[in-house]
């Protein structure tokens, strides 16, 4: 499945180039050190996936058909000498009155040369850049923000983020796009374990329909069929008239055998 993010580029008209380094002392949380940095945009890199590769337009997981992309071939903040380029994931956070109002990731590439107000962290641990990220989608007062925080963290390089999207996925206090977007990365970076807690979340009568409605639909993006069995089960059990109607939706559109047995035994019943 291709997932499209979309970005737009913001030009900053007049602005006089001043590129600072934000200071790295021992012990200073990247959380600080943005928190810190003045108004404007702050550089973050750290290490992508071995099977990404990015251009101004987009980011290719495994082969150039499978593509993330955006709005523009040009990019105000990565330049790229070559069509697809790999490592590092490059993260850009826009700041306003103090405020994060903007969230950009590219990948590969390198650094234009600064225009305006450009803070430069530098490079990271890849298990710094997700816990400062998931902190963001866990506390920006933005559904927007905490939405641009979770991508960048589905393309670091040897760090487990299932955890904490799964949290996110249940935590109520968080806007529903939020909620729903980290059940989409869900279920397509995790396994059969996922796929046992995508169930768990759609029975659960608590959590918003829409958000147990996306995990539905999770559940029917599992490569191989792999959640073919527990979408019969929402089917069968599930107390919610509607997810049951979207799982037996989903069902319909595998051609999988055992749906179609379902499918029978449940017309059998009339």
């Amino acid at each position: 499945m291709i997932s499209i993010m979309r970005v737009r580029a913001v030009g900053i008209a007049g602005a006089i180039a001043t590129l600072t380094t934000a200071a790295g002392a021992d012990g200073q949380s990247l959380a600080r050190r943005i928190a810190d940095a003045p108004n404007g945009k702050v550089r973050v890199e750290f290490a992508a996936r071995p099977d990404l590769c990015g251009t101004g337009s987009y980011i290719s997981h495994g082969n150039r058909n499978n593509r993330m992309s955006w709005d523009s071939d040009w990019s105000e903040d990565v330049e790229y000498t070559e069509e697809c380029m790999r490592s590092p994931v490059r993260v850009v956070v826009t700041k306003s009155g103090g405020q994060i109002v903007r969230i950009r990731t590219y990948v590969g590439g390198r650094w234009r040369p600064a225009t305006g107000s450009v803070t430069s962290i530098g490079q990271v641990s890849t298990r710094e850049a997700v816990d400062y990220l998931m902190s963001v989608a866990n506390s920006s007062s933005s559904s927007k923000i905490g939405s641009e925080a979770i991508f960048p963290m589905t393309l670091a390089d040897s760090v487990e983020i299932w955890q904490g999207l799964l949290r996110l996925a249940r935590d109520q206090s968080r806007p529903n796009s939020i909620r729903t977007q980290s059940v989409f990365w869900l279920s397509q970076i995790a396994g059969e374990k996922i796929t046992a807690n995508l169930a768990e979340l759609t029975g659960d009568a608590a959590i918003d329909r829409d958000v147990r409605e996306q995990a539905v639909f999770a559940l029917s993006q599992r490569p191989h069929g792999e959640g073919v069995t527990a979408l019969i089960n929402i089917a069968r059990t599930n107390r919610d008239r509607e997810i049951r109607k979207k799982a037996l939706f989903w069902l319909g559109q595998s051609r999988d055998p055992r749906a179609l047995a379902l499918f029978e035994e449940i017309l059998s019943r009339r």
